[in-house]
């Protein structure tokens, strides 16, 4: 084949086109120290494979079910982006998978993660790594592998997302909820951390509303800078909740019959989806105090009650329903697992009957007394 009179054209190559392989490669050694830094019985090989190995056996389940939760962190990566503040969004992501295990009953075993940008920036994507390395001791779970995507001329600028998958297990015939909820069972919370990890669309059509930039003092909380105050992570429950299981029965016919996330939906949409069709629950809205994030929402929304319970956690990140009698015994592990549990409501007759027409996450099925107590 003749060349042009100017000689050969020049390669085109992949780096050209906006992918750097050696900006992944990079990453990829970058962040073997935070995998390590998360093994546990059942993980111990470094990332670098095609994919991620877990051993059950030496995990010590005899006859598990394995169960299997994804997520994102939604809009609240915005803020982390615009404010280039990577280092607790890792946290949230996690939080988000590993808490929607535990409520059933299941012991996180492994994580991996999805992060995609349109030109990679290793020392971000290296801070949003160690944050899901946090996530994971926290948890207990092995970081044992993901996926890095340039994607150039899908993201624009410094924007990039995040996907979190996550597996766990319990033994056969101990997943939670339990079919044994019955009326007179009640309703312990556990404190969240601030808005956690959705409705963040809302907290920042509010924001703009309210004319604050990030960097400025936060309303509720001047000492801190807005984006700051915003990006408190998720809290995780999973090694306090697992330990209360233990300890106070097991899952199979112990004590706690039935847990709840507390996430997009609110009090209002997560408590019901753990309830059999035989009952309801009543929740005593002055049983806490919720964080003063939440009395600045309702006010620059000006928002009633009854929507912040379907958009917010609004100061309880999750929910155990508890046999009456073992109330204080769940208490007290929660306690002295670093818990602040506080008795929020009580499990209830139905109030009517269930219509074809509505599902178990209906919001009619909880009841609220009292109203929302904010924080200075």
């Amino acid at each position: 084949m003749s060349q042009p009179a100017d000689g050969p054209a020049k390669p085109i190559t992949y780096r050209d086109s906006g992918v750097d392989i050696d900006a992944g490669n990079a990453l990829v050694e970058a962040i073997k120290h935070v995998a390590r830094s998360t093994r546990r019985p059942g993980a111990d090989a470094d990332l670098g494979g095609f994919g991620g190995l877990f051993d059950l056996k030496r995990a010590g389940f005899r006859d598990p079910i394995l169960v299997a939760a994804n997520d994102g962190v939604g809009t609240k990566l915005r803020i982390a982006i615009d404010t280039a503040r990577h280092a607790t969004i890792g946290i949230d992501l996690v939080a988000m998978c590993v808490n929607d295990l535990v409520v059933q009953g299941a012991e996180p075993l492994f994580f991996l993660d999805y992060f995609a940008v349109g030109k990679l920036d290793v020392r971000t994507a290296t801070a949003v790594v160690e944050g899901i390395g946090e996530g994971c001791r926290q948890a207990g779970c092995a970081l044992i592998g993901g996926e890095t995507a340039e994607m150039p001329g899908h993201y624009q600028g410094d924007d990039y997302d995040l996907a979190g998958f996550a597996v766990g297990a319990a033994e056969r015939g101990a997943l939670l909820p339990r079919k044994d909820i019955v009326p007179g069972d009640v309703v312990i919370g556990l404190p969240s951390s601030g808005v956690h990890s959705n409705g963040y669309s809302l907290v920042r059509r509010l924001a703009a509303e309210e004319k604050l930039a990030w960097d400025a003092p936060a309303p509720f909380a001047p000492e801190m800078a807005l984006a700051d105050a915003l990006l408190a992570p998720t809290r995780i429950y999973v090694k306090p909740v697992l330990a209360a299981i233990k300890e106070t029965g097991g899952a199979a016919d112990g004590a706690i019959k039935g847990l709840a996330h507390i996430t997009g939906g609110g009090l209002s949409e997560n408590l019901p989806r753990v309830l059999p069709s035989t009952v309801a629950a009543t929740v005593d809205l002055a049983a806490w105090r919720a964080p003063a994030v939440f009395g600045w929402l309702a006010k620059a929304g000006h928002l009633p009650d009854a929507e912040m319970l379907r958009t917010f956690n609004c100061g309880i990140g999750m929910i155990a329903i508890v046999a009456k009698d073992s109330v204080d015994a769940v208490m007290a592990s929660l306690t002295r697992n670093g818990e602040s549990p506080v008795v929020i409501g009580a499990i209830t007759p139905p109030a009517g009957e269930r219509s074809a027409a509505k599902g178990k996450g209906e919001a009619w099925a909880v009841t609220y007394e009292g109203a929302l107590n904010y924080g200075a």
